[in-house]
């Protein structure tokens, strides 16, 4: 059973992030996520879930942008979380493209679902792609965000707080890219997760700079990223220029069960 502390609603973002805390401490297995255990004690998410609901707009637009980055990866995350206990255990059509189990197989689970937080209705898409990216513009956003799949920078532990947030974003950084999932040199080549294909113009602003040269600016910027961050055979490759070839992104649910 959860214990819920009694705290302002107008304190700072880490507010009473101690059930959330709680949970995490609970149901995060390394990389996996033990989905079983959050079923057995939903009436907890639950809570946990109307807690971040019930936070006034106003409240959240006068924390400092430490505190509100940091509530609203919470946010990604916890609802991220909601979405899949929602449907778990998830049987998706074995004709479709995705894993079986995966959050693919969730119909609008990025783009129509939606949720009450911080005075607002939102969806996962409008969290990262309308608050996360445009308001903060800080890349390693992707290191911390989870999408519930095993290709996914694992789900932290702890929750992200305002106080440490730079040094938790270093740490989710520096995590993911050790992983399998993040980089691999392998035949000459370096090997990196799909993500910053996808977003590899959002490390331009603050790591095109570490990797000079003539290239096209998001090349360099991940490379600067990865030589940051990476482990020592990664950052390696990456300030060598070896050739990156992007990883396949493996879709299915971060299960531990």
């Amino acid at each position: 059973m959860l214990i819920f502390l009694a705290r302002p609603l107008g304190a700072p973002a880490d507010f009473d992030f101690n059930a959330y805390r709680e949970l995490l401490a609970r149901v995060v297995r390394g990389d996996r996520v033990d989905y079983p255990t959050i079923v057995r004690d939903r009436h907890a998410l639950d809570r946990i879930v109307e807690q971040f609901g019930q936070i006034p707009r106003a409240t959240e637009q006068g924390w400092n942008p430490r505190d509100r980055m940091a509530f609203w990866i919470n946010a990604y995350n916890l609802l991220t979380l909601r979405a899949i206990v929602d449907h778990y255990p998830i049987r998706g059509s074995r004709f479709s493209l995705s894993p079986q189990n995966s959050i693919k197989q969730i119909d609008g689970v990025w783009t129509t679902l939606k949720w009450r937080a911080a005075g607002r209705d939102v969806t996962l898409d409008q969290i990262e792609h309308g608050i996360l990216r445009p308001e903060f513009g800080d890349a390693r956003v992707h290191m911390a965000v989870n999408c519930a799949s095993k290709s996914c920078p694992p789900l932290g532990a702890t929750p992200y707080v305002g106080a440490n947030l730079d040094a938790q974003l270093d740490e989710a950084a520096r995590r993911y890219l050790a992983s399998p999932a993040g980089t691999r040199v392998a035949g000459g080549r370096l090997l990196i997760s799909r993500i910053f294909e996808w977003y590899g113009d959002d490390f331009v602003k603050s790591y095109a700079a570490m990797h000079p040269g003539s290239g096209r600016a998001a090349d360099r910027a991940i490379r600067g990223f990865i030589e940051r961050y990476g482990p020592p055979e990664a950052a390696a490759a990456a300030k060598a220029e070896l050739a990156i070839q992007f990883l396949d992104y493996d879709w299915s649910l971060n299960d531990a069960a």
